[in-house]
């Protein structure tokens, strides 16, 4: 398969092609699932059972991910994170790292996991290039993390967020979810652990994207509550400053000095005005949100034999239609939000 070479790709991002909506937002921010499968069963993303995951043949191989992402570098696309499901799940993932890393024009490639399977692929993950780490840990007890997760694995977990560590990575940061009336006693411990290990902590709300429609308004736990409880435990939270105005959280630093903290709050303070990301699902679904009813069928395209040329017109114009159609808000809360049909692990997180 011929593909677009850094030439082209080079003489393209100089001619400034941009994504950019009707609200003025650019996009250059593309998340990637690989697979929607998992190794365990959040009750926040997937059901506890019955689960129906893709057949492999549907999924975009690794040579038409990395045709999509080198296409979406010639229209501005800068940043990419591979998620799932989970994404470590997907056999020989480093591969498509360092195929992904390779693209000139990629400025960021990072990755959000659950740890089971960080501590054996950490080194190859590294080697392969990979920039940056997200590492799913909503709890530091077992007992909570199997009511969660469904599943055991704490110290899976935490064996490869330090694997991680030990193979260079030095950007590690720590995602927790929200939920009030389970996590209320995990905030403080969870801090302390970042303190401690200089790890970047993010409270994420809970949001209406599980797959068993158990979620209610009343169990988002919100970000004043998360700073009482961790002001009154440590000393007071600070702003930090806003370095990618496009990023979803509100970043915090610890007044004495010892660590930082960031809240994404999808629900009570939606991001959705600066928001810069497209997202693909694993067997090819373009969406301009996590909250999207409508999606873009961009592996017909893929796999429809047209030269790189063609398909890189394509989806430039497929895209761009996409993200014409990105609302301000995603509206979660309101009368007439409509919840999507697919659960987190089938968009990718």
């Amino acid at each position: 398969m011929s593909r677009i070479s850094p030439t082209v790709t080079s003489k393209l991002s100089i001619l400034g092609e941009q994504l950019t909506d009707r609200l003025g937002r650019v996009h250059t921010s593309l998340r990637v699932s690989v697979t929607d499968r998992c190794n365990i069963r959040c009750f926040y993303c997937m059901p506890i059972e019955n689960v129906n995951f893709r057949p492999r043949e549907e999924l975009l191989t690794f040579e038409e991910i990395e045709r999509f992402v080198r296409i979406g570098v010639t229209v501005g696309i800068r940043k990419l994170r591979l998620t799932g499901g989970e994404p470590l799940v997907r056999s020989k993932l480093p591969r498509l790292v360092e195929r992904l890393a390779a693209i000139e024009g990629v400025d960021d490639l990072a990755l959000t996991t659950n740890g089971i399977l960080l501590a054996e692929q950490a080194a190859a993950l590294q080697a392969a290039g990979l920039h940056r780490l997200n590492v799913s840990l909503d709890t530091l007890n077992e007992e909570t993390f199997q009511k969660i997760s469904r599943r055991t694995g704490l110290q899976r977990v935490l064996d490869g967020i330090f694997a991680a560590r030990q193979a260079g990575f030095e950007d590690i940061r720590l995602n927790a979810i929200a939920i009030r009336g389970l996590t209320e006693a995990e905030i403080i411990p969870l801090a302390e652990f970042a303190r401690s290990n200089d790890f970047e902590l993010r409270f994420i709300e809970f949001m209406p994207l599980d797959a068993e429609n158990q979620w209610e308004r009343e169990q988002v736990l919100t970000t004043q509550e998360i700073r009482q409880i961790l002001e009154a435990a440590f000393c007071s939270l600070e702003p930090s400053p806003r370095i990618d105005p496009s990023q979803p959280a509100l970043d915090y630093h610890f007044a004495d000095g010892r660590g930082r903290i960031g809240f994404i709050n999808p629900v009570s303070q939606p991001f959705c005005s600066s928001c810069n990301r497209l997202r693909i699902t694993a067997e090819g679904q373009v969406r301009n949100c996590l909250f999207s009813t409508t999606e873009w069928d961009a592996r017909s395209l893929l796999r429809g034999g047209g030269t790189d040329e063609q398909i890189r017109e394509l989806v430039r114009e497929l895209v761009r239609d996409c993200v014409s159609h990105k609302h301000p808000a995603h509206g979660v809360g309101e009368v007439d939000f409509v919840k999507p049909a697919r659960a987190m692990y089938q968009i990718g997180g």
